[in-house]
């Protein structure tokens, strides 16, 4: 427990460095900036390193699979009760993808290491591919519909390089491409400039995020769906199938992971009240302290 723990707080150190900053230069510190150059350039780098480190084996494709199939079964309850819950663009499109994008890579893969052991780490990897697929598809959509129309929307998922980068990343590991040690280095330096980028960019919204001017409503219906209504539709679905207990737990995990910093990144880049899903995010992250324990302990009735 007290190694889940440390893998949670140690994010924090950069998430307050970034809030740090944008405390003492304020206006000099430009927040879209900061995301562009991460989603289109950086992510680029964090995309190919993360699907390249390990060979992608198709045999693991059946936990992911699942993963999918929940997310898919939970998008759509999300966006039609959101429908009769909130009137403002906005908020409908946060209430609708905000909780199922979750912190399944930086965050996820250490926990279930924590907990599973490094037998995991296969399946953690290919249920983050498929979370990334759900990132920049669904959630372009939905974000980016928060100020612009369907046909918009749909033609920013097919601008955005990381999904490329991640399709052809995925062809050159299935055709067994092994790049050169100066290659993953480079690739490698990208990743973490990427991550600890991300974590600044979270501080820097952090800051100015006034918690008690957030809709209620959204926080309550975002934690409900992230926390209560998303593990009860997984922990159904998964004690009802014939799986490895192990892998049922890495899905069950996963998809426990708290908002990841993807929704900031994605909110600031469609203009779609970045820092309203700022303090979702961090709101999820105080509450995953205790909900993880729980988690841990509904692993044994899997």
């Amino acid at each position: 427990m007290t190694s889940i723990i440390f893998s949670v707080l140690s994010i924090y150190i950069f998430i307050a460095l970034g809030f740090l900053a944008k405390m003492s230069f304020k206006e000099q510190i430009d927040d879209k900036t900061i995301t562009l150059i991460n989603v289109y350039f950086l992510q680029v780098f964090l995309t190919f390193w993360g699907l390249l480190l390990r060979p992608i084996d198709v045999t693991l494709l059946y936990a992911p699979s699942i993963y999918l199939f929940i997310v898919a079964i939970v998008v759509i309850v999300s966006a039609l009760v959101a429908k009769k819950l909130f009137s403002d663009k906005k908020e409908y499109s946060i209430a609708t993808v905000a909780a199922i994008i979750g912190n399944t890579g930086n965050l996820g893969i250490p926990i279930n290491i924590a907990i599973f052991g490094e037998d995991s780490i296969p399946y953690t990897t290919v249920v983050n591919l498929v979370n990334v697929f759900v990132v920049y598809t669904i959630g372009v959509y939905y974000y980016s519909r928060g100020t612009f129309d369907a046909k918009t929307s749909l033609m920013n998922i097919v601008k955005l390089p990381i999904l490329w980068a991640a399709i052809i990343a995925i062809i050159l590991s299935i055709n067994h491409y092994e790049p050169s040690q100066i290659i993953q280095n480079t690739l490698m330096m990208g990743a973490y400039a990427s991550m600890t980028m991300q974590l600044f960019l979270f501080g820097i919204y952090l800051y100015g995020t006034k918690i008690k001017e957030i809709s209620k409503t959204l926080t309550l219906w975002v934690m409900s769906i992230k926390f209560l209504i998303l593990p009860s539709i997984t922990f159904l679905i998964l004690y009802n199938i014939e799986l490895d207990s192990m892998i049922k737990g890495i899905i069950f995990i996963e998809l426990m992971m708290p908002l990841a910093i993807a929704n900031v990144n994605l909110a600031s880049l469609y203009e779609c009240s970045p820092r309203l899903v700022t303090a979702l995010v961090f709101v999820s992250s105080f509450m995953f302290l205790g909900f993880i324990f729980v988690g841990v302990w509904v692993l044994g009735f899997l």
